[in-house]
């Protein structure tokens, strides 16, 4: 039987957990909080995000990094990307020689706009072939509860995403496989900022035809972006790209564009915050979303609103009438 760590007890680690589990593998979950741990090996579920949701038998839960990734084969990242740097600075001397880590994040970090897989190289010192990274429409309470979902899993090494594929396809969770790592985390990063714009729009009382617009216009930002980090241009018509973006900017299981609701009808960013309780990653990785189109030359319009709503105090209204008022232009102007 394979093993697997699993990095984070939140929503998306212990569906993740659930996934591994249900494919075959003897998953260790590895958590900051005594009492969650204890909660979680005594009841069998994780009674602080799914409660009611019993995880199968080959799930325990440990706080010891060392136990988890002892034998691993494979150590699936999911604690916010702010965190992700420190996290590794603790532990990742204790990675075994063969150990693929596994990025399930979807945030740049601030303050260098690095992803997350490059996060994990630089401080691991790890080669590319053992960093990989799993993303799409993944809406955790959905997979918990095993609803159908499909996801891709990047690596550059085929061997590597060959048994990751192998390690999570289940009868529930489809997965296919990539070697765009840059492609498939930047879909799932920029997705976020767009889910918050879509859902400022949901807020201020906008209809489909608006939030269709800021959803194709967002994937032209997502797309130039990517072209510019060398990215395949076919990544984001793919599961990571508008798959994950639909399901992000469509669910109200979406914690960013929930987070954008709350935006639009007024409340503070505190309020917000305070309403959706868990990590929105959108928030903090907005700004950094745009220092990286910065840097590369790239218009982001959509993204620059966002992060003039969420972090420099406009109003959305205001907001919206300087989007809309922008020079007109082709639609495929630079692409």
């Amino acid at each position: 039987m394979r093993r697997c760590a699993v990095f984070g007890t939140g929503m998306w680690g212990t569906a993740m957990s659930i996934v591994l589990a249900d494919a075959g593998n003897d998953v260790v979950m590895v958590g900051r909080r005594p009492e969650q741990i204890a909660a979680i090996d005594a009841g069998h579920e994780n009674p602080d995000y799914f409660p009611g949701v019993r995880l199968p038998d080959t799930v325990r839960a440990t706080t010891d990094a060392a136990e988890a990734l002892a034998g691993a084969e494979f150590a699936y990242l999911s604690v916010p990307a702010q965190t992700l740097r420190k996290n590794l600075e603790a532990w990742g001397s204790l990675i075994g020689p063969d150990t693929v880590l596994v990025s399930l994040m979807k945030g740049l970090e601030v303050g260098t706009a690095k992803r997350m897989s490059e996060v994990v190289r630089e401080v691991t010192g790890l080669g590319r072939e053992r960093v990989a990274v799993l993303s799409g429409p993944n809406l955790s309470p959905e997979i918990a509860r095993r609803q159908p979902a499909a996801s891709v899993v990047a690596s550059r090494d085929e061997d590597v995403a060959l048994r990751l594929q192998a390690a999570t396809n289940g009868p529930y969770f489809r997965t296919y496989t990539a070697s765009d790592v840059t492609g498939v985390e930047l879909g799932g990063v920029v997705k976020n900022v767009i889910g918050l714009a879509v859902g400022i729009a949901d807020g201020m009382g906008f209809g489909d035809n608006t939030k269709a617009t800021l959803i194709t216009r967002g994937l032209a930002e997502t797309a130039r972006l990517g072209a510019a980090l060398g990215a395949d241009p076919y990544t984001f018509s793919g599961l990571a790209g508008l798959g994950d973006l639909v399901a992000t900017c469509a669910s109200p299981l979406s914690r960013n564009r929930m987070f954008g609701v709350y935006l639009g009808r007024g409340m503070t960013l505190e309020q917000a915050q305070a309403e959706v309780k868990q990590t929105a990653e959108g928030v903090k990785s907005c700004e950094a979303v745009l220092e990286l189109a910065d840097r590369h030359g790239v218009e982001m319009p959509i993204a620059e609103t966002v992060v003039a709503i969420v972090h420099d105090g406009r109003s959305p209204g205001e907001m919206l009438k300087e989007l809309m008022a922008r020079p007109l232009k082709a639609e495929r102007h630079g692409h």
